[in-house]
């Protein structure tokens, strides 16, 4: 049967003009709490402007920029339909990578692609990333959001995001800086934090047949409730720690993807190594859950899960009581849980770097309430 006399539209097609423009309106009263005094002209631009004169007072200024997403934490917000705090998430694992370097976050933009546009659903997802900016220090200063009917479901979204910072170039961090004797910081995590959802969702979903809005006692709430929550943003501590006169930090690891021994291996030279001593934490209920209900192997759980601690520091022996006490003071959860040595000729650790060039890290002993 023909068509050629029926009018087509981009609405006929399925994708909202209009819809979009309501989003744009709802979101804005949250972008504007995410700004900082070097953003110019308002939102709806083309482009997002920040003033780089203030970059001026620096001697030799190092961009530094970093891209990420949530990954599938994103189909627990849909599945319960709560979607103000993913932004959250997003802002953390864009912001928290920039400022391992040293590098103080700027500003972000983002990317929202969705079967529909509900405004509604939008402005709430777009108040979160808003929130985490704020938390950040930093300022929102675009985005773009992509209906993408017939790829995604109309209740489906992703969402992306990108960041800039900025460093003084003999300020940077890293693992040029440390050295055999140093001492890890580990600070704690929020959960989860936004990785390893994959196979957190096949394990208590899946395998389980657990409930999203199910009461957990190990858990202490739902199951939905601990799987949302958001990320915890390390920047302004992490800043705090690298600005201060009294506190010697030589390098910085945001723990994702890959785990501890990968993550902080990327962040020593090749000749030096990390004993990590499980001894000195408890992973949160989350942790132990998912390994007794999917009998998951400790070293698979400690390769895709960050067990506990989302950050870690390397700062010099003497710096340690100080370094203690200022991420106390920030409300950071903080304590010792290894120190750095000089690598053993051929020790390969527990996981090679991320990326593929680093030190070894060796995790040893058992966590505080393991059985055995």
């Amino acid at each position: 049967m023909s068509h050629a006399n029926e009018s087509a539209s981009y609405a006929a097609a399925g994708v909202d003009v209009e819809a979009g423009e309501r989003a744009v309106t709802l979101m804005k009263e949250s972008i504007a709490r995410a700004q900082r005094p070097e953003v110019v002209g308002g939102f709806g631009g083309f482009a997002g402007l920040f003033d780089a004169s203030a970059l001026r007072g620096y001697t030799r200024p190092l961009l530094a920029t970093s891209t990420d997403g949530v990954g599938t934490k994103v189909a627990v917000a849909q599945r319960m339909n709560i979607h103000h705090t993913i932004g959250i998430d997003l802002v953390a694992m864009v912001v928290d990578d920039l400022v391992v370097c040293g590098a103080e976050p700027l500003f972000m933009t983002d990317y929202i692609a969705t079967g529909s546009v509900v405004p509604e659903r939008i402005a709430a997802i777009v108040s979160g990333i808003a929130e985490g900016c704020r938390q950040a220090g930093c300022a929102l200063v675009g985005g773009e959001t992509a209906e993408h009917p017939g790829l995604l479901d109309p209740d489906e979204y992703d969402v992306a995001g990108a960041g800039t910072g900025v460093v003084e170039a003999d300020e940077l961090l890293g693992a040029h800086r440390v050295l055999a004797g140093d001492v890890v910081i580990a600070m704690r995590s929020s959960g989860l934090h936004s990785n390893g959802y994959s196979l957190a969702r096949y394990v208590l979903l899946s395998q389980a047949g657990l409930q999203l809005d199910a009461h957990v006692d190990q858990l202490g709430r739902t199951l939905g409730e601990e799987l949302l929550e958001p990320t915890r943003i390390y920047s302004l501590d992490v800043l705090d720690l690298a600005r201060a006169d009294d506190v010697d930090v030589h390098a910085v690891s945001h723990v994702t993807g890959g785990g501890l021994a990968a993550n902080l291996a990327r962040v020593l030279p090749t000749n030096l190594a990390a004993d990590i001593d499980r001894s000195t934490w408890t992973p949160q209920p989350v942790f132990t859950l998912i390994g007794s209900l999917g009998n998951v192997a400790q070293l698979e759980l400690e390769r895709t899960f960050n067990m506990g601690i989302g950050m870690i520091a390397v700062v010099a022996a003497g710096s340690v009581d100080v370094t203690l006490a200022r991420l106390s003071a920030r409300g950071v959860p903080a304590w010792v849980c290894g120190t750095v040595r000089a690598r053993v000729d051929g020790e390969h650790g527990d996981a090679q770097a991320k990326g593929g060039s680093g030190g070894a890290v060796t995790l040893v002993g058992r966590h505080l309430g393991d059985a055995g």
